[in-house]
């Protein structure tokens, strides 16, 4: 039983990122588990997470699933590549008694899977390029395997305002990627190393051109946490069609906007719940 007298089974499930990337891997997990309760957190007081230095983000991870931790949830997915790359051992570590995953693992199996030739290229936010969390994951999956990796993190920005399509986001496209594929040996893998980054998936398809494999994480992501809950006995046993609540430390009517093109669907601001960004301390 939960510290509430709730089943442990029927407690939600903790989502947080850094902003509205995240919610790429919600709607995964939505379609996959579609009868699990939800908690999702943006941390949008303090985005972006990918240019901060490492501690500092394993603070602001260690605060986020802190206040998550205090809202009763069941397990926590870490829906931001930078936070997975710098704070998922600390916060497996500091919060022992729910299972944690985040997305890194996830995103280099299915890149790791999708590449022919072994060559794949990753984008990502600075910290995660510098910290080399998915050149290690890569190598963990496929030894022989040739990463390449670019910072873009202006693509966070872009996202975060809805900015995903159109002469500037190619254009800026182009000035990531073309050094990346356009050279002898390309890759044929194109790793999106950032939840923020597949509602690029058209403009960067036209950028790369049809024949590179394009793969994010989230997919994956949620088929990890959906066996993770079955081998440990924490599927809801509820049948019906499961709820969410979207938390922001910062702008709900901004967070509702860009929402929509996460989601695939229209999200009210009153449907955003402005919590505090000086979260809950952990034990």
């Amino acid at each position: 039983m939960s510290a509430d007298n709730r089943p442990v089974r029927t407690l939600p499930i903790g989502v947080f990122d850094s902003g509205v990337g995240g919610l790429t891997v919600l709607r995964a997990l939505r379609a996959r588990m579609p009868c699990e309760h939800f908690m999702y957190l943006g941390d949008t007081a303090r985005l972006p997470y990918g240019s901060k230095s490492p501690e500092t983000i394993q603070r602001y991870s260690l605060q986020a699933a802190g206040f998550l931790m205090s809202r009763n949830i069941k397990c926590l997915v870490v829906a931001c590549n930078t936070a997975s790359a710098t704070a998922l051992p600390l916060l497996q570590q500091h919060f022992q008694s729910i299972p944690i995953i985040g997305v890194v693992e996830p995103g280099a199996i299915a890149g790791s899977n999708s590449s022919i030739n072994g060559r794949i290229a990753v984008i990502a936010t600075e910290s995660t390029v510098q910290g080399g969390a998915y050149q290690r994951a890569i190598k963990r999956v496929r030894g022989d395997a040739q990463v390449v990796s670019s910072a873009c993190p202006l693509f966070v920005a872009l996202a975060e305002e809805g900015w995903t399509s159109g002469s500037i986001v190619e254009d800026i496209a182009h000035r990531y990627l073309d050094g990346l594929f356009n050279i002898a040996d390309a890759p044929d893998t194109l790793l999106l190393g950032c939840t923020h980054f597949p509602v690029f998936r058209d403009a960067l398809r036209n950028v790369i051109g049809e024949h590179i494999h394009l793969v994010d994480s989230a997919d994956t992501t949620a088929a990890a946490l959906k066996n993770l809950l079955e081998q440990q006995h924490l599927v809801t046993p509820s049948t019906q069609p499961g709820a969410v609540n979207f938390m922001a430390t910062d702008g709900p009517e901004r967070f509702a906007r860009v929402a929509a093109h996460f989601l695939g669907h229209a999200l009210s601001s009153t449907d955003v719940e402005l919590v505090e960004p000086t979260f809950v301390a952990p034990a």
